[in-house]
């Protein structure tokens, strides 16, 4: 398996930190409406699934076991689905780079995987959905795809965490808050009750920080080293390398921090096809 070498910095979303892992079990679902809130976004049992608390009320975490089954009930390790994942990072102080060219979207990705009709989870900050409004409102309003938070400013929740700044314990829920609404406000409606923490760092405090918000944090098992590659084939072959059934991948929507992600997805995909994989959103993983 070839090994990439991951930078920090704002695509820092590629670690596996020693954390605590929350028990998962099925518990009423948050509500994907743009009119629900934030706080507390309960929905019809037929809305996307979410997972029961952890220990003492912990904010629960999804993820591939270590026993080769995804985290969720009833699934067949022999099932092989795959959730492709993609992280849109942006963090707070980058508007500055952004209004002098530097692109933080990827329109070509989300064109490929419109095209190889692969179904995604776009884990999106708060920040890139002010910065590229019109985009999220077309993801989010595709059926193909459904949009989770990965906090408004891409600052860590625990530290240390790649470098990245980091939030206070009493701002995180707030954080989180206020990139659902962002997300919403530019009509997107596909959006799940899902977390993804900036570079995989938590704690038990911040998972309790977020207990009250009712996301399932969603980690993953295939680091796909697209941040900062310039290998497309690498990066192909380290997610080829890497999946199994059940596997939750992380890959970017940033096209200038991960510039060769839409050419490694149009190797990956057909190639774990032709294994006999089906691609999933997430919600589709944990429900399975």
């Amino acid at each position: 398996m070839i090994v990439l070498t991951v930078l920090g910095g704002v695509l820092a979303g590629c670690g596996s930190p020693e954390a605590t892992r929350a028990r998962t079990a099925a518990r009423p679902t948050p509500s994907e409406e743009p009119s629900a809130t934030p706080t507390s976004p309960r929905a019809p049992e037929s809305g996307p699934p979410v997972q029961a608390p952890g220990p003492g009320g912990l904010t629960p975490v999804f993820e591939r076991r270590a026993d080769g089954s995804a985290a969720r009930n009833g699934a067949a390790a022999a099932d092989k689905v795959v959730a492709l994942t993609f992280d849109a990072d942006m963090t707070a102080d980058q508007g500055p780079r952004a209004a002098a060219g530097e692109r933080f979207d990827n329109p070509a990705l989300i064109a490929s995987l419109r095209r190889l009709k692969v179904p995604s989870t776009v884990f999106m900050t708060g920040r890139w959905a002010q910065e590229y409004p019109a985009q999220a409102r077309s993801i989010g309003t595709d059926p193909l795809f459904e949009i989770a938070n990965h906090s408004f400013s891409h600052y860590a929740f625990s530290s240390p965490c790649y470098g990245l700044p980091t939030v206070e314990k009493e701002d995180m829920r707030g954080d989180v808050e206020r990139a659902f609404t962002a997300i919403r406000e530019t009509g997107a409606r596909h959006v799940v009750p899902y977390f993804r923490f900036p570079g995989g760092c938590y704690d038990d405090a911040s998972l309790k920080a977020l207990a009250p918000t009712g996301v399932t944090a969603v980690q993953w098992d295939v680091v796909s080293g697209d941040a900062f590659a310039t290998d497309a084939d690498a990066v192909a072959e380290q997610v080829l390398a890497g999946v199994e059934p059940g596997s939750l991948v992380v890959m970017h929507c940033t096209r200038s921090a991960a510039p060769v992600t839409d050419e490694a997805l149009r190797r990956i995909v057909p190639e774990l096809r032709g294994r006999g994989y089906r691609f999933v959103k997430v919600s589709e993983l944990m429900r399975d």
